[in-house]
């Protein structure tokens, strides 16, 4: 009850000053072409004994067809902050022994980018991600073991605002290649309005979701606030779009970053952040992710 008082009180505050942002699809277009395509890898890797991340395929044992996903990283790649993100293995392994075909790709290296957490870089700006996205989709619908009706995106902090965009109809209509996702997963997701120097502000969350969406959110997450969110979901829900969320109150950004339990930086705003490894929360996004993903994905 507290917490949807809250909720309204924020709507309140800021729904007469909300006005949405959204560009053009001729400039979302545009915006993704400023950094190359990715090459993709077409044979499969072995997850035993992995312990340095790449951009890599997995799948179970078979020949399926199974469902896929794609998983996409944080603002600091798989290089996170100079330490290998571990994390996302983790998610990789999760994902292969609960039946799914995994692609976990990497934005950053092909690209010559170390992190867009203080913000783009060569090219990599978020139309260019949401685009990445689609075509990692694009490009597990064309394995003989993928079932391609049954695709999805998990993304984590960037790769969670990817999410939030390619859930949207304004940004997967001009950016989408064939077929979208059929769900999509977005852990500790930023709600921004993104106002580049160059190109029109936009809001990374919008009422125009139609891809079936859950986000987990952190309340002690100061980099990408909760209290961002809540407002702009409460309000997309109420206009029917296909999105369900959940707070972890004493979760910080990074819960699942095992390899960062006590990291602090300085985040794109100025402000000190510190991260603190989480295993319950983990264990419980990680539940709450597959029951998501098992009922919208592994449906005839």
């Amino acid at each position: 009850m507290l917490r949807t008082l809250l909720v309204g009180a924020l709507l309140l505050l800021t729904g007469a000053a909300w006005a949405e942002e959204i560009p053009s699809a001729s400039e979302l277009r545009s915006a993704a072409m400023g950094a190359p395509d990715l090459v993709f890898p077409t044979e499969t890797s072995a997850l035993d004994g992995a312990t340095a991340p790449r951009m890599a395929l997995f799948k179970p044992e078979g020949g399926g067809p199974f469902p896929a996903l794609v998983l996409f990283h944080q603002c600091g790649g798989l290089g996170q902050h100079g330490r290998a993100n571990l994390s996302m293995l983790d998610w990789a392994r999760r994902g292969v022994d609960k039946g799914y075909v995994v692609l976990l790709i990497d934005a950053l290296d092909q690209r010559d980018v170390d992190t867009v957490c203080m913000g783009p870089k060569n090219g990599l700006v978020f139309a260019r991600g949401v685009r990445d996205a689609f075509q990692a989709a694009r490009h597990l619908r064309g394995l003989p073991y993928v079932d391609g009706r049954r695709v999805g995106l998990a993304g984590w902090s960037w790769g969670a605002m990817v999410g939030l965009l390619a859930s949207r109809a304004a940004w997967a209509e001009p950016l989408a290649e064939g077929e979208g996702f059929r769900a999509v997963v977005s852990m500790y997701p930023g709600c921004f309005t993104i106002r580049p120097r160059t190109a029109s502000a936009f809001d990374i969350a919008g009422a125009d979701a139609t891809t079936p969406l859950l986000a987990l959110l952190g309340g002690q997450d100061t980099e990408t606030p909760a209290a961002d969110c809540l407002p702009r979901f409460e309000a997309a829900k109420a206009k029917g779009a296909p999105l369900d969320w959940h707070l972890y109150p004493d979760a910080t950004h990074c819960w699942d970053c095992r390899q960062l339990d006590g990291f602090s930086k300085v985040d794109v705003r100025g402000s000190r952040v510190t991260y603190h490894y989480d295993k319950a929360t983990t264990e419980d996004s990680a539940e709450r992710m597959f029951r998501f993903l098992d009922g919208a994905l592994k449906k005839p």
